[in-house]
């Protein structure tokens, strides 16, 4: 279903994100981590971190329309490498929701009862309901970006002939925009994020970590062993998002190198995705209108 605004989220050629037409090859290596000198906002860091600001506050207002209405759901679902900046652009651009109106959802290693179910059930389960923001750190795309590096996790899910095969990922892939088509013409949107960060800048951010004893004990082995598999995790997110990029659940590529700018444009795409679904609160219908000056009359007449 079309939106009632123009979705400015989608800005192709944005300095600070970055999106792609339907069908274009997704080349992560040809994709800048960090925006150009002429793409940061004036003031620098303190300029970046004022524009989250402002855009956090946005998101905030916009919410409450959402929640007014109920029509709509949203999933803001984050992907990247290990130490991309996904906890704190959630953290920080999302800092002023409500938490009545968000549900959240940590993708990590499948549980037995998730193994048993097919790939998109424990994120089917989860997804918020219309007037809810759902906000995913990782997702679904686990199942074709993390297990495409490591096939061997697919024996560990029981699956019959039919749902393995050389062709599986190009399948889960369709099945994916099946879904989120789906969840689209049902009123729940999708967007999607992917935090752009280098080799170099990953390597310093795990040394950080490791160094300070209130990230420390987030350290583990795995983020080692996956930083030996880069390239080879660079290419599967870049298939799985060339085969998922649609028109109507496009990837935003964001450059994380510079983290409070990553932030502040995570925050302005999404106020921008729910800014568009209503144009204000929901005017009440006359039974409703009814209701409130009967009840503004009791009030008034029941003063002190």
């Amino acid at each position: 279903m079309a939106l009632r605004k123009q979705d400015r989220g989608q800005r192709d050629g944005a300095a600070d994100r970055m999106t792609f037409g339907p069908g274009e090859t997704i080349d992560l290596g040809t994709v800048p981590t960090a925006p150009p000198p002429r793409g940061l906002p004036p003031g620098g860091e303190r300029g970046a971190r004022e524009r989250l600001d402002r855009g956090a506050k946005a998101l905030k207002k916009y919410q409450d329309v959402q929640m007014a209405h109920g029509t709509y759901g949203l999933v803001v679902l984050f992907e990247g490498m290990d130490a991309s900046g996904k906890d704190e652009a959630i953290a920080d651009a999302l800092a002023h929701l409500d938490p009545r109106g968000c549900e959240f959802k940590h993708f990590k290693t499948m549980t037995a009862k998730e193994a048993k179910h097919d790939f998109l059930w424990r994120a089917a389960v989860t997804m918020p309901a219309r007037g809810q923001i759902g906000i995913f750190n990782r997702s679904y795309y686990e199942q074709v970006m993390g297990e495409r590096v490591h096939p061997e996790r697919l024996d560990e899910q029981d699956l019959p002939p039919e749902a393995k095969g050389d062709d599986v990922w190009e399948r889960r892939c369709a099945q994916i925009n099946d879904f989120e088509r789906y969840l689209t013409e049902n009123g729940i949107h999708v967007l999607k994020f992917f935090l752009h960060v280098s080799k170099e800048e990953q390597r310093q951010r795990l040394l950080e970590r490791i160094a300070a004893p209130e990230t420390a004990w987030q350290f583990s082995k795995a983020d080692i062993k996956n930083r030996a598999l880069w390239d080879e995790y660079r290419a599967a997110f870049g298939q799985a998002m060339t085969l998922t990029n649609t028109a109507l659940a496009p990837w935003h590529v964001i450059p994380a190198d510079r983290p409070w700018t990553a932030r502040a444009a995570v925050a302005a795409v999404i106020a921008e995705r729910l800014g568009s679904f209503h144009d204000g609160y929901p005017e009440p219908s006359e039974d409703e209108a009814k209701e409130l000056e009967e009840a503004r009359e009791a009030l008034e007449s029941d003063a002190l």
